[in-house]
């Protein structure tokens, strides 16, 4: 799951950890500050917001730590409690609790809390495809714990990734092309897309990371069954029969596959998924299917999500934050111009 990243940036990442309950399951850094994207120099990503995301096992307890050591980091919800905060982190949006520009070590951050708990159904069923579509593409491990459930599910995220990808690929495509799918998935129906992001986003994240996503998915596809890889020439083939298409529709995260079912399945038959995805293997358009339902769900998560983060924010850092993105979505339609 993890990758190499700028000298020194291993320490950083450490020593701003050093700052919070040590409780966590797991912990990684992720985004522009971390990895170098198309169109950002090394002095750009110095001054990006770094990237994180926390899992623990026990909510109420990290947050009543954090609170004592980190109270600033809260808004307005802090005067709620651990209680409230554990409760608008589980029970609304994506399960997760964003803190926004909070300095540290002379950088900006941002971190997300998660359950373990959450983090493990999202990886192995796509409920919201939020942390789960985060770590479908290089991350920097910061801490992980020897969790075997954890770990597995890890590695389930980014099987689910390449037959999901698969499924809305041809015959045969390039791995460059495998890998902008599979960075797609969860920016698919991401409303921020249309507003608020740099619309080149998936293919500035790839192009720059080939060896990252390479080094990340290289064993799940020579020992995968369903495709031919070829790592030498950087080409792939996938089976495209009806019988291979069925064998990766059944292996899909089990939320993924309700939504596929949801979508094609007309009111009053009531069939079971396995009779409808035999049916979705066999249609020419499987794979917009397939992509139909995977925006649903993100279009769901992003939605709620954004709109929590307006409260865990507050209006003063959410306004700062969008105020950011904007800048960020109109550097990069300057480079298109440019072009």
């Amino acid at each position: 799951m993890t990758a190499p990243v700028l000298h020194g940036s291993a320490a950083l990442f450490r020593r701003i950890l050093s700052r919070f309950p040590q409780d966590l399951s797991l912990a990684f850094a992720y985004g522009s500050a971390v990895f170098r994207q198309t169109g950002s120099s090394p002095g750009r990503m110095g001054k990006n917001m770094l990237d994180f995301v926390f899992a623990v096992d026990d909510p109420v307890t990290w947050h009543t730590m954090n609170l004592l050591e980190n109270r600033k980091h809260y808004s307005f919800l802090r005067y709620l409690g651990p209680k409230h905060i554990s409760s608008v982190q589980s029970e609304y949006g994506a399960g997760v609790y964003f803190n926004t520009l909070v300095p540290a070590e002379d950088r900006v951050i941002k971190y997300g809390v998660i359950s373990t708990d959450a983090l493990i159904d999202d990886l192995l069923h796509w409920k919201t495809l939020y942390i789960a579509g985060r770590l479908h593409k290089p991350v920097q491990i910061v801490l992980q714990n020897e969790s075997g459930e954890l770990r597995a599910a890890l590695l389930g995220n980014l099987k689910s990734a390449v037959t999901a990808s698969f499924l809305m690929l041809p015959e045969s495509f390039s791995e460059e092309e495998l890998f902008l799918q599979i960075a797609g998935l969860s920016y698919s129906g991401d409303f921020r897309m249309l507003f608020g992001e740099d619309k080149s986003k998936v293919s500035n994240l790839v192009k720059d990371s080939v060896p990252h996503f390479r080094r990340l998915y290289s064993g799940i596809l020579q020992e995968c069954p369903q495709v031919v890889y070829k790592p030498q020439q950087g080409r792939l083939e996938v089976d495209k029969s009806p019988e291979g298409q069925f064998t990766q529709l059944m292996a899909l995260p089990r939320c993924l596959q309700q939504q596929i079912t949801r979508l094609v399945e007309r009111p009053g038959k009531n069939r079971d998924v396995e009779e409808v995805l035999l049916q979705v293997a066999q249609d020419p358009d499987c794979g917009s299917v397939v992509q139909q339902g995977i925006s649903s769900i993100v279009k769901a998560s992003s939605i709620s999500q954004s709109i929590k983060g307006i409260a865990t924010a507050g209006l003063v850092k959410t306004l700062s934050y969008s105020t950011r993105k904007l800048q960020k979505m109109w550097r990069g339609w300057r480079r298109r111009r440019a072009v």
